[in-house]
């Protein structure tokens, strides 16, 4: 039997910050991204987004390599300052006319748009009302989705709500979407996030009734260290904040008790109203999409005064809350390049947890492997690596649909070369190289590696030929 449907949506993703850069074109307004590198604490000799693989400028041969791969769907993001100029909510038309070219000329090559909405590139703007932890800035991503709706709703069957919603709780400085040195309550910031998001669910379904929307967390199974009963506990804490407080809220309409009475154990609590309460219980989504890179591994600390450094890594390292659970390294487990644990066979234990759970329609929106990929002289890029990392989660998601857990696609990071939140250019993920240096822009000629023809085969085979 075909292990995938016949309708699998194979494709790839991307986000606009990391891939569009012209950041003062077509009239769009600063954003927290455009500026990350200019950060104190941003790693020396790293470029920032500025100009990223310019697909602002090339997205007709970047969709054109996309529909040479055989692409059924492409995951980007709308960049919200390209579309909103202010507070105001005045509408940047050339963003809308750039973003409806984009969308055409995928649907011409039957490439299914599947839109993220929010991906990190907070406005300027939204600094002028309080931040992302207000009541503001919830109106103002309600108006947002309304344009988006409004302009592109005829257009798109699949949107996604706000990549990582979970990363702005545990991470949220470290991936730049609060300034520094702004002190905010994560869980606070996290209803707020939450309620952006029901808001927006509950006007899909209005404005958009033949449309799904779903959610897109980082998401990742939690082992315990041991098998101490505290470390099991330590799991699943980090489980709880880690994975399901962020999905609870969507897929079941609000937050466990247990999790609750942990926040007051810490000596915090989430300001929450009785039509916010009714929002959340209002807005299930249609299928959840997630992103998975690896697993985490927990432990209940040992020693808490050495974890402030290592509080300050990226979305997949260092998470440790004193006397609730610390992340270790597993080491069981390979390791890439740049130091992120491999665990293809975590990815089925995910994907089967996550669908159990909720019993919702899964797409995989992000999962891949940053490498120092290398262009020989000849032109020619060999990730051997890119190809086996693929092999191998791709043969775990089949087994996981051969368990029963339902699959709409499988979108991987990245389709194209693009900058890293965190390594620069220099951590590539595409299956296209973007011939650019960190600081080199060169001629950003987009190479195909070997990875683009093994991909190509395998989705003209359905996923039979891994």
């Amino acid at each position: 039997m075909n292990k995938f449907p016949k309708e699998f949506l194979w494709g790839a993703s991307t986000s606009a910050y990391q891939f569009e850069g012209a950041i003062n074109e077509g009239g769009k307004v600063p954003s927290i991204m455009d500026r990350f590198d200019e950060q104190p604490t941003y790693p020396k000799g790293i470029t920032g987004f500025k100009h990223a693989s310019d697909h602002y400028n090339n997205w007709k041969e970047d969709v054109a390599l996309m529909a040479e791969m055989g692409f059924k769907s492409y995951r980007f993001s709308i960049s919200w300052p390209r579309i909103i100029k202010n507070k105001e909510g005045d509408v940047n038309n050339e963003g809308i006319k750039f973003y409806n070219n984009l969308i055409d000329e995928l649907l011409k090559h039957k490439i299914e748009p599947i839109v993220t909405m929010f991906h990190f590139d907070t406005p300027d703007f939204i600094q002028e009302v309080g931040g992302a932890c207000t009541n503001a800035f919830t109106e103002l991503f309600e108006k947002y989705s309304k344009v988006l709706f409004e302009n592109f709703g005829s257009k798109i069957k699949y949107w996604l709500t706000i990549n990582e919603l979970n990363m702005f709780a545990l991470a949220a400085q470290v991936i730049g979407v609060v300034p520094p040195g702004q002190n905010v309550n994560p869980w606070q910031l996290m209803h707020h996030l939450n309620v952006a998001q029901a808001k927006s669910i509950i006007l899909c379904r209005k404005m958009c009734p033949d449309a799904k929307i779903g959610p897109a967390p980082n998401i990742s199974t939690v082992y315990s260290n041991s098998n101490k009963p505290e470390d099991y506990l330590a799991k699943l804490n980090l489980d709880m904040v880690r994975n399901w407080v962020y999905l609870d809220a969507v897929c079941r309409g609000g937050y466990s008790s247990i999790f609750m009475n942990g926040l007051k154990k810490m000596g915090l609590e989430i300001v929450i109203t009785e039509d916010e309460n009714k929002m959340l219980k209002n807005s299930k989504p249609d299928f959840i999409a997630f992103n998975y890179y690896s697993t985490m591994t927990a432990q209940m600390p040992i020693n808490e005064s050495f974890k402030k450094e290592k509080n300050n890594k990226d979305q997949q390292t260092g998470l440790s809350i004193p006397g609730f659970g610390e992340a270790v390294k597993n080491n069981q487990l390979q390791k890439t390049q740049f130091g992120w644990e491999i665990d293809p066979i975590g990815f089925r234990n995910t994907l089967r947890e996550v669908y159990d759970r909720y019993q919702l329609p899964i797409m995989i929106t992000e999962n891949g492997i940053g490498a120092r990929d290398v262009l020989t002289k000849d032109g020619k890029v060999h990730d051997d690596y890119r190809i086996d990392y693929y092999q191998k989660h791709i043969e775990q998601m089949a087994l996981a649909i051969e368990d029963g857990v339902e699959m709409i696609g499988y979108m991987p990071w990245s389709a194209i070369d693009l900058v890293s939140t965190h390594e620069g250019v220099s951590k590539r993920y595409g299956f296209v190289y973007v011939n650019r240096d960190e600081f080199d822009l060169k001629d950003m000629k987009r190479i195909k590696k070997d990875s683009f023809y093994w991909y190509k085969k395998l989705i003209a085979s359905n996923g039979e030929e891994i």
